[in-house]
């Protein structure tokens, strides 16, 4: 469920309140003074389908967003029986633009990914590739440009992509200098080729290519929205970090050919996960409106 807090002046949250409880979507209506004299709070819970036209009606009421606190709350036992599960756009939104963010962490962890992810192209180490994959956190970018391309926010679109190539840059030059470092201390394994190596074929682009990449998109933004994430985002990095940590091994190695073949294939991957993912979202909020504007009987909801 969705818990909704709106504090202000009394005046304000005493027409808030109202407003809220002649909603058919809100329950548990609650105002209450504050400490501060002359101030109140308004507590509610909102359906998620209904949470977006709700906030702009409090909005309405010259409330602002500071003033407004969202809280998405699990709710256990018996009184989970027909609990609604609904699209917010105001938390997509909310987690696109944490996500647009090239943070140390971010980079951090791409620039880990692609060092892992070398020993793995480079000791035909499936595992460690996984793991580089496991590292990885570039869905998070890859969402939020397609949260800035439906909700025609250019501007956090831009600054998505932009964290995105940072990423995928530090990641395979990471890859490009861990590599030049083990060819100049000869640890490299002398039977080593990359033409035969595991991601030999990320050098071409195919159906396969794109068929994935799309899939992935999907499920991508699916995870993000269910806070399940952590483990889809694997599913997502296989589309982007093997390429990745490939163009810096050639890089690394002055293959030049397989670098530019590695770099186009991750361009596809990167433009299907966009699409997949701005797909699954544009045709849910179209559901979502849709679902919001259906009348339900009363007796759905008690206060």
């Amino acid at each position: 469920m969705i818990r909704l807090e709106v504090y202000g002046d009394a005046a304000t949250m005493a027409s808030v309140a109202q407003l809220l409880d002649e909603s058919e979507d809100v329950t548990r209506v609650r105002l209450a003074d504050t400490v501060r004299p002359g101030h109140a709070v308004v507590v509610s819970v909102i359906r998620p389908r209904a949470v977006d036209r709700v906030l702009a009606d409090v909005r309405a009421h010259g409330v602002p967003d500071e003033a407004v606190t969202l809280t998405r709350e699990e709710v256990l036992g018996q009184s989970t029986t027909g609990a609604e599960a609904g699209l917010v756009w105001e938390d997509v939104l909310g987690m696109a633009s944490r996500n647009a963010r090239p943070i140390a962490r971010y980079i951090a962890f791409m620039i880990v990914a692609g060092v892992v992810g070398s020993y793995g192209v480079l000791d035909y180490n499936t595992i460690l590739i996984v793991g580089a994959m496991a590292i990885s956190p570039d869905l998070l970018p890859i969402t939020a440009v397609g949260v800035g391309l439906v909700d025609r926010r250019i501007g956090l679109a831009a600054r998505a992509l932009v964290t995105l190539l940072i990423g995928m840059t530090l990641a395979a030059a990471a890859a490009c200098v861990s590599t030049s470092l083990q060819d100049a201390f000869g640890v490299i394994p002398e039977d080593f080729d990359i033409h035969s190596t595991v991601l030999g074929t990320l050098t071409t682009v195919s159906n396969e290519t794109i068929v994935v990449a799309l899939a992935a998109g999907i499920a991508g933004l699916l995870a993000l929205e269910t806070r399940a994430s952590s483990g889809v985002g694997v599913a997502v990095s296989v589309t982007t970090i093997p390429a990745a940590a490939y163009l810096g091994v050639a890089a690394g190695l002055r293959e030049a050919d397989q670098a530019r073949g590695a770099v186009g294939v991750l361009a596809a991957n990167v433009a299907m996960l966009i699409v997949g993912a701005a797909g699954t979202l544009a045709l849910q909020r179209v559901l979502t409106r849709r679902a919001a504007s259906r009348p339900e009987p009363r007796t759905i909801l008690r206060r």
